[in-house]
């Protein structure tokens, strides 16, 4: 089995390392290439502290010393790059913006990639081919990410709403009945209202799907969780990773349950897909 990865583990160790060594935390986040090709003296002079601290920081994130860290990165680095928008200067002009963001929003969807849950994600899809109804609940740019799969629903074949009005929210969650799958869509999965409506809907008999970028609340009011875990850093940024990465996975729910469907089913979505085509062109509909 492949050890983790170090990029991964530097993050996850940030809340508990001691002042000096988030320093070189920080540092490696934000400029992994020059960690990677720096010595220790280097290191621990970019970052401001010493070098002991720099490996005290090696072993802290559980590395057997400075070079075994550098082998890590140089893994981790052949994976993409770190994501983070620390790396972001004030000075930065728009070209090196544009390149860091792209870096960053690619990186994090392979990080998500490689953290979604098959087996749940395999649970879903079954949940959601065998829907009376399909409803999608959820609030600001996750109610972006519920009307996209709301627009999707030729692909699931049966009837889907989505909703974004509290009230409405209730409204819906308090009609559905055993059949009928909800999906609450949180990137937080903190969400107050969603949590809510997601109980309410499955007091009511129906399935609940939760589709949340870290744990919460939400996931204890579900029947399963798809964690779409992204690095975004809302600190200072509002990056859309979070929601690329969602509508990704609505992307690959919306096909694996059209994959289940009928051939008629199938053939239909085609003739839909090629009639949308030719309207685009302009061209007269076909008998």
């Amino acid at each position: 089995m492949s050890r983790p990865n170090i990029l991964e583990m530097v993050r996850e160790s940030l809340p508990a390392l001691r002042r000096s060594d988030r320093k070189v935390a920080e540092l490696v986040l934000a400029e992994p290439r020059l960690a990677l090709d720096a010595t220790v003296a280097a290191l621990a002079s970019r970052a401001g502290v010493s070098q002991p601290t720099v490996m005290r920081f090696c072993t802290a994130v559980g590395c057997g010393g400075y070079q075994d860290f550098r082998l890590r990165l140089a893994h981790s680095l052949a994976l993409g790059r770190t994501p983070t928008h620390s790396a972001i200067a004030g000075d930065d002009r728009p070209a090196e913006v544009a390149a860091k963001i792209f870096d960053y929003t690619m990186s994090s969807l392979d990080w998500a990639r490689h953290h979604l849950d098959a087996d749940a994600l395999e649970r879903a899809v079954a949940l959601l081919a065998g829907a009376r109804t399909i409803e999608f609940f959820g609030f600001g740019a996750s109610g972006i990410v519920a009307r996209d799969a709301q627009q999707k629903f030729p692909l699931f074949g049966v009837p889907c709403g989505a909703h974004g009005d509290s009230h409405e929210q209730v409204m819906v969650a308090s009609m559905m009945g055993p059949g009928d799958v909800a999906v609450a869509i949180s990137n937080t999965g903190s969400s107050r209202d969603i949590i809510e409506v997601a109980r309410l809907a499955r007091a009511r008999g129906a399935a609940v799907i939760g589709l949340c970028g870290s744990g919460g609340g939400l996931s204890r009011q579900c029947d399963l969780t798809l964690l779409v875990e992204t690095l975004d850093n809302t600190d200072q940024f509002t990056p859309t990773t979070s929601r690329i990465a969602a509508l990704v996975v609505v992307d690959i729910l919306s096909t694996a349950v059209a994959l289940r469907r009928s051939e008629a089913h199938r053939e239909r979505v085609g003739a839909m897909k090629r009639l949308l085509a030719d309207y685009r062109r302009g061209a007269p509909p076909a008998d």
